[in-house]
């Protein structure tokens, strides 16, 4: 797997909002969902999952910093089991020339460790595979031959969730790291950033053990109406030409449905209104705008009447 940063494409100094940001523009960019005709979408996704797993928490962000972790967030130094021995010492031979000493590791905060089991104090192999096993999970076993399994991976899985269903709620599709889809009821007016917990739906665990959770979080999805500042929306509305003249009622879109809106008379094109609490869901309670800029639209025939009556006005 490539380095976390290249993937990111952010500098080593980035810090927590960057990665975030640059996390979410490529996520949205790189979904499976928008990237039907790619068959290896599902892949860069995954990889991306990854690489913001790590950097986007401190201790894993540390750990891969300082070289005690690779790329996919497993522990260096496991060297498995090369010329019938154990690790890099393998067994040693005692005075006799008999192999009395196992010669293990295990990981810690301060790296690899190496023990050593004497004649008298060798629990066998099952020890030290106990050991090393504990290690990457985070703690011994608790009996001597059955150290606890470290379980799979925590993933972010991204889900752009239209906008009126961040308001009203309702079923998404969402395609987890396995290829497979399935579908999620979003609650009503969550806010973006929310995350929601699929539990043993995240990577699958290296030594047998259960697979991680997966964590969906909500981001909202581009609208072909709403322009997005924040909880803001922003949004262009056609005014009529007599409207902007005479003034009136003039009807606006929501997320909720349409609304009135009273336009003064003799309102310039560009002018901005804005509707309260019409915007988008906050974390902390309540609801952004909606910032309505008018623009003044020409009638979709042309209307001698009102030519004329420009002439008039042109020539006055």
């Amino acid at each position: 797997m490539r380095d976390p940063y290249d993937i990111l494409g952010v500098a080593r100094s980035a810090d927590p909002a960057e990665i975030k940001r640059a996390y979410r523009r490529l996520a949205k960019k790189l979904h499976p969902d928008a990237n039907k005709d790619d068959p290896k979408a599902q892949d860069r996704f995954a990889e991306l999952n990854s690489a913001h797993e790590i950097l986007s928490d401190p201790d894993k962000r540390g750990k891969f910093d300082r070289g005690e972790i690779d790329a996919e967030g497993k522990p260096k130094g496991f060297e498995g089991f090369p010329g019938g021995g154990f690790g890099r010492g393998g067994f040693q031979r005692g005075p006799g020339g008999g192999e009395t000493i196992f010669e293990s590791f295990s990981y810690g905060p301060e790296g690899a460790r190496r023990s050593g089991h004497g004649p008298h104090d060798a629990g066998g192999f099952d020890d030290v595979l106990s050991d090393i096993l504990g290690g990457l999970g985070g703690g011994r076993g608790r009996a001597r031959g059955r150290a606890e399994t470290p379980r799979g991976n925590d993933i972010d899985i991204t889900v752009p969730v239209p906008l009126e269903t961040v308001v009203e709620g309702g079923p998404v599709k969402v395609r987890l790291p396995n290829g497979r889809v399935v579908e999620v009821k979003i609650p009503a007016r969550v806010a973006e950033g929310h995350r929601m917990r699929m539990k043993g739906q995240g990577e699958p665990s290296a030594f047998g053990g259960t697979p991680g959770d997966a964590y969906l979080v909500v981001a909202y999805a581009p609208h072909r109406v709403f322009r997005i500042e924040g909880t803001d929306l922003r949004a262009d509305v056609a005014l009529p030409l007599a409207q902007a003249v005479l003034g009136g009622k003039l009807r606006v879109p929501t997320l909720g449905g349409e609304v009135e809106l009273s336009v003064p008379a003799w309102t310039d094109s560009g002018r901005t209104f804005r509707l309260r609490g019409k915007g988008l869901p906050k974390a902390e309670g309540g609801e952004g705008d909606l910032l309505a800029t008018v623009r003044i639209a020409l009638p979709e025939e042309r209307d001698a009447e009102l030519e004329a009556l420009m002439r008039k006005h042109a020539g006055a």
